[in-house]
């Protein structure tokens, strides 16, 4: 997307410096006291993140997902109530931020959630405590360390719009996910997989090291509900990034591109948007999104990227949180934008809490690992944990949900939601008939010769 017109920034950057300051003032004796407004190069970032874990280690820990291309640690920092484990029925959260390099807000809202939550459950905050015994929470403040170094070394007012977006090697790391929107769309008509979509051959090979660690990470977590923080506008972004109409050269396909969960992802990109000061206004930057939110192909077409990968491949939805005009705000604009992100950042983290959750059992009561979750008029199917435990994100209303696997008689039960917590809904599967007719063979199996079309070139917006 075009850059946001010098007079607008101009004039933006004015008023979040005074903004910033009046709100130093007022603020100064809140419940804010420990957060760090000030940007953390790579150095304090990983100091940032071992202090809150030094500060409330029964409740946090930290591991590293892999290196960047110049070594750098990709780091997490989890918090839960037995840190370090998969409580059955407890879902998995993720926050990615600064996955541009230059979009710098992102990965200082990151740092200061963290603190926040670190010294909010240490006062005995009920509904921060609850979060924290309730979710399995993981904090990625910077999925492109190096890119941040090259833009912080100009700083904020010298910073370019492109300048250490990229990765070490000059990739965008929002552009080299494996595109399996185009396998999806092919599957749409020929009425194949809706799920987690297999690989292309030798993708490893074609894909960054940091894009690599993010994939295996989501492989090795069912994470369930994630959102990664970019900058350039304030929006909402929800899937499909990519068109299902073919690109015509010279032109920016805006067709929006709804995912079968398109109301669910809505209410996620709303709840967001309207917990947020300002973001529900629509006017930001230049542009107007109404309610503050788009899909993102309506916006514009964006392929392999890593919030429609997410959800084609794994059992999560993920939407773009775009949250600054400027990519890499002045330190004096921190504060406010923490005060403006704060309980959006925590709301939009409860919703992991709706839908509908269960176990999948076999006769014995031991967990159906990768059974199939299937909710009717809903062509998107999830998938049980490997202990057997599944997350459905729905909205409220009646449902037909059937589990299903490999060997077993599929079950069906109906399961009306309500507005508040996830309704618990378990499958108790029989043993099928041995079938020797090759009717009942792993549904989980994948063709290697899938077709997968040629994407549309890459458009660099501020996603």
């Amino acid at each position: 997307r075009s850059p946001p017109r010098d007079l607008a920034m101009k004039a933006t950057r004015m008023l979040d410096k005074l903004a910033g300051l009046l709100l130093g003032c007022v603020l100064c004796l809140g419940a804010t006291g420990a957060v760090d407004f000030r940007h953390h190069n790579y150095e304090d970032m990983v100091r940032a993140l071992f202090n809150v874990h030094n500060e409330c280690p029964y409740i946090t820990r930290i591991y590293s997902i892999g290196h960047s291309v110049d070594g750098r640690h990709l780091y997490v920092l989890e918090f839960s109530d037995n840190p370090g484990i998969h409580e059955l029925l407890e879902p998995e959260f993720k926050y990615v931020g600064n996955m541009h390099g230059n979009e710098v807000l992102g990965r200082e809202l990151l740092i200061q959630l963290s603190q926040f939550l670190c010294e909010e459950y240490r006062a005995g905050n009920v509904r921060i405590t609850r979060l924290i015994h309730d979710t399995r929470i993981h904090i990625m403040p910077s999925m492109n360390p190096d890119g941040y170094e090259v833009a912080a070394s100009q700083g904020p007012e010298g910073n370019g719009y492109l300048t250490g977006r990229s990765n070490s090697r000059d990739v965008d790391l929002n552009r080299n996910f494996p595109d399996l929107n185009a396998l999806m769309y092919y599957y749409e008509k020929t009425n194949g997989r809706n799920h987690h979509l297999p690989l292309p051959d030798n993708w490893e090979q074609q894909v960054e090291p940091e894009t690599l660690a993010v994939i295996q990470w989501m492989e090795n977590y069912n994470f369930v509900l994630s959102a990664n923080l970019h900058g350039g506008a304030v929006v909402a972004n929800y899937p499909f990034d990519k068109s299902r109409e073919p690109r015509v050269r010279g032109f920016r396909k805006t067709s929006y591109s709804a995912t079968p969960d398109d109301k669910v992802f809505k209410k996620l990109a709303k709840t967001y948007s309207y917990a947020h000061s300002w973001m529900h206004k629509g006017w930001n930057c230049g542009d107007y999104f109404d309610e503050g939110i788009t899909n993102g192909a309506s916006w514009y077409s964006l392929s392999k990227g890593m919030q429609d990968f997410n959800y084609l491949r794994t059992n999560c939805f993920e939407i773009t949180l775009e949250l600054s005009c400027d990519k890499f705000p002045a330190t004096e604009v921190l504060q406010r934008e923490w005060m403006g992100n704060r309980e959006a950042l925590i709301s939009y983290l409860e919703q992991i809490h709706h839908g509908i959750k269960g176990m999948v059992y076999d006769e014995n009561n031991n967990g159906i690992a990768d059974a199939v979750i299937k909710v009717s008029g809903i062509n998107h199917d999830i998938t049980a944990g490997s202990g057997g435990d599944y997350f459905r994100l729905l909205l409220p209303g009646t449902y037909t949900v059937t589990a299903s696997a490999p060997g077993y008689q599929t079950s069906t039960n109906i399961v009306t939601v309500g507005p508040a917590e996830a309704i618990q809904l378990h499958f108790y599967l029989k043993t099928a008939p041995k079938d020797t007719s090759g009717s009942n063979l792993n549904l989980n199996l994948h063709n290697k010769n899938d077709h997968y079309p040629k994407g549309p070139a890459i458009n660099l917006g501020p996603r």
